[in-house]
This record gives C-alpha cells, structure tokens and sequence, in this order.
C-alpha cells in the first residue's frame, strides 16, 4: 500500500479563481462574503475559530459567515477542525493552501497547533494506514490527524 505522501499542489497562487471553480461545480457562487472568509483565512496561518475569524472579517454578522463557511466546508474549500465544543476551527484544505499537515488541540483550553508533516511522520502513518486499512478492509486514499492532548499552559 502507498498513500500520495507528496505535498499539495501550490494552488495558493491564484487560490480565487480555484475556489471559485469549486463552487460553480458545486453550484455555488463566489460571493463577495464568501472571498472574504476565504482572505482571512488566507493571511492568518494557522486554523481560526469563528471568534478570530469575525475579527478579521469585521462587517459580517456571525449566522452569514457560518453559512458561507458551510458551502465553503461542502465545496472541498475549507476544512473544519472539531473543537473541544462546537464551535471548531476553520482553515483552508491542505490543496489549497499548498501545505499538508496535521493538529494537535488541548482538551482543556481547545487551542489547536498545526503539526507539519515531516517525511519520519508521514512514514509512520502511512503504516499505521497500512494496518487499518489491512484490519478493515478500506483503501486508504489519504489522511488527516487530529491528536487531542493538553497545551502547555493548560498542564
């Protein structure tokens, strides 16, 4: 078994005009909302909570940016992080933004940090793909691995 463990295509380059080709076949617009949550989540590199985002995206009521965020999420735009609540973060997909990864997140406080994904790990996922997909029966196309722990300042 061996997963495409290469980095993402550098789609970033002209990201809009990726988006916005995601959305038409998704039969979506790109609205004006829409390019502004995908801006602030452009410029800031690391996932953002709907708090952090509606301080970037200043002149959007919260219920607009949750449901542009939904289409986003569907149309292969965004990826949402399941918090220690619900409230989550949001980042752009690894394509998108040019830059595969992972998470940790503390169960205490909910702060997420990006792990990057150094050759040594992805070997030691690839197998651990290998295993569950041999113990299932699925064929692994890819990954994403949210670790939960606690931060340092929770300890």
């Amino acid at each position: 078994m061996s997963l495409d463990m290469r980095p993402a295509p550098r789609l970033a380059d002209n990201l809009h005009d990726h988006v916005e080709a995601r959305l038409a076949d998704a039969g979506q617009r790109y609205t004006d909302g829409r390019r502004q949550l995908v801006e602030a989540l452009r410029r800031v590199d690391r996932p953002l909570t709907m708090y952090d985002i509606l301080t970037h995206v200043t002149d959007m009521p919260q219920s607009s940016a949750y449901r542009h965020l939904t289409v986003l999420a569907s149309s292969g735009v965004v990826h949402r992080l399941a918090g220690t609540d619900d409230s989550g973060h949001y980042e752009l997909t690894d394509e998108l933004s040019g830059r595969h990864h992972h998470h940790v997140t503390c169960a205490t406080c909910g702060t997420v940090a990006d792990i990057d994904a150094s050759s040594k790990l992805e070997r030691a996922l690839e197998q651990a793909a290998a295993l569950a997909a041999s113990e299932t029966g699925f064929v692994i196309d890819s990954h994403r691995i949210d670790l939960v722990g606690t931060c340092r300042n929770c300890r």
